[in-house]
């Protein structure tokens, strides 16, 4: 919610917990001034935005645990924290409770070549492992987007993935061990340094619970041999569905490639100027199909990939001649959400995902929607996994843009669970897509979700508000639990 409609902190409890929190922490770990947590008031989606009561920023585990215990106490609700690279609100703070920041936690604990594993703290960024890994001709795989920044507290929070996850999986795939935290101060040391640990999986149920369940503090990771080299294809359509129809076909025909990746045009114009990667700008959509692996690997799925592209009416076809080329490939894909910033004052990043063969018809009803609404949609994604990113563009100034905007995103959501798909692929639920939650699950689903949540967290003080939502918030929605939505677009009705 927008800060000048919040409630204001309760002077009383936000005293006691200043108090409490002082007696252990340094004044420079202990925000709580309007300027000081001003900068915490929301993550990548600053859409929307909310001042906490106070911020912490510990620098070991033992503080972590006593801060949690201090709010546990007091009944005072945690948002835990890593960089803030975040597009679901999830880290957007209570305006009554804590911001938890991990940010100073951010030791490298070991690295083991022959167990191919490293052992980290919560605060670590993604890019740093594979940079202390590369000594050892290893790196870890989970590649977002944001990875020069996101933290790997952050990827497990929200079960992130990145452009190379059709091929290795996403963070959940490439993890082995948690330590973390309850809202009690509880240590949870969780998975193994095998291939399964004994008991109900853990891992995977606190990988992508959005700090609801526990503060996660150390991560092991696994690490992947360096592949000998990768090779890039930029294959160029002058229609967008027949780019989505190509992805499927390359699916369809045995090869699973180390990326696969879409951009429109609208994509490629706004980050070619910036980035000079060549780009066919004439082009309706580009496709990026990379194989890695050794060169006789290499040498035959690229030319398989490239008959396919070819077949599925590819306008052009090139291959990367150089690491130096397919970087080049690669780093405007990699920009293009900053680079939405050049065409646009604002934009809401949407995060679905859809089953392979429905892309033509769902990149067809996106464009209907985006005309419905008046508003310009750049659509760039994960095309081999079917992971959706459209960039709606708007301007907040403009009074009413920004709710047309997010019924613009709740079209896409019911659109993506219509065809058999679902409403986030790697970026979470947070508060943005609440009410899509609503959508996809029923009654008796939702029961479960916050029973798994009271028995972690029984006073629900870790990221409230988050995820799941209540069975009152979708009652008043009007129980929206969707099994169709064909109707509404009628090139959807077989699926």
């Amino acid at each position: 919610m927008p800060t000048s409609a919040a409630p204001a902190p309760d002077p009383a409890l936000k005293a006691k917990l200043i108090g409490a929190l002082s007696a252990f922490l340094p004044a420079s770990a202990l925000l709580h001034e309007r300027e000081d947590v001003q900068p915490y008031e929301c993550d990548a989606l600053s859409a929307y935005r909310q001042l906490p009561m106070a911020v912490a920023l510990p620098a070991t585990e033992a503080e972590v645990q006593r801060i949690l215990t201090t709010c546990d106490a007091l009944r005072v609700p945690v948002v835990a924290r890593g960089a803030g690279t975040g597009l679901s609100g999830g880290a957007l703070p209570h305006y009554n409770g804590l911001v938890l920041s991990l940010a100073r936690l951010t030791r490298i604990l070991d690295i083991d070549p022959a167990a191919r594993s490293a052992r980290l703290q919560t605060g670590v960024r993604n890019q740093a492992i594979s940079d202390a890994a590369a000594p050892f001709g290893l790196y870890y795989a989970p590649d977002p987007s944001s990875q020069i920044a996101c933290s790997i507290g952050g990827n497990v929070a929200e079960n992130a993935g990145g452009m190379h996850c059709l091929k290795y999986g996403l963070t959940v795939h490439n993890i082995l061990k948690l330590r973390a935290y309850t809202i009690e101060g509880e240590l949870l040391e969780i998975g193994g340094d095998g291939l399964d640990a004994a008991g109900y999986d853990l891992l995977a149920l606190l990988t992508g619970s959005e700090g609801l369940l526990a503060v996660i503090t150390e991560v092991t990771v696994r690490l992947l041999p360096r592949p000998t080299r990768a090779q890039c294809i930029l294959a160029a359509f002058n229609d967008v569905v027949a780019a989505g129809a190509a992805v499927a076909n390359i699916i369809s025909a045995g090869i699973i490639p180390a990326a696969l990746e879409m951009m429109d045009r609208m994509t490629t114009r706004a980050v070619e100027p910036f980035v000079k990667a060549g780009y066919p700008l004439d082009a309706a959509a580009i496709l990026l199909c990379e194989a890695d692996g050794n060169d006789a690997e290499i040498v035959e799925q690229i030319e398989l990939m490239k008959r396919v592209i070819e077949c599925s009416g590819a306008t052009e076809v090139r291959v990367s001649a150089s690491e130096a080329e397919r970087l080049r490939f690669w780093a405007g894909r990699k920009a293009a959400f900053p680079a939405a910033g050049r065409i646009s004052p604002d934009y809401y990043c949407m995060d679905g995902t859809i089953p392979k063969k429905a892309l033509p018809e769902v990149l067809n009803a996106i464009a209907q929607l985006s005309e419905k609404y008046g508003l310009a949609c750049m659509n760039v994604f994960h095309a081999g996994d079917g992971n959706l990113h459209p960039l709606i563009l708007y301007d907040a100034n403009r009074p009413g843009e920004l709710a047309k905007t997010e019924q613009f995103g709740a079209e896409i959501l019911r659109l993506s669970i219509a065809v058999g798909g679902t409403i986030t692929g790697e970026h979470g639920v947070g508060v943005e897509k609440l009410d899509g939650m609503c959508m996809q699950f029923g009654p008796l689903e939702l029961q479960t979700f916050l029973a798994i949540k009271a028995a972690f967290d029984e006073h629900a003080l870790l990221n409230p508000g988050k995820a799941v939502p209540t069975l009152h918030r979708c009652a008043e929605l009007g129980g929206m639990h969707v099994h169709g939505g064909a109707e509404k677009f009628p090139g959807l009705a077989r699926f």
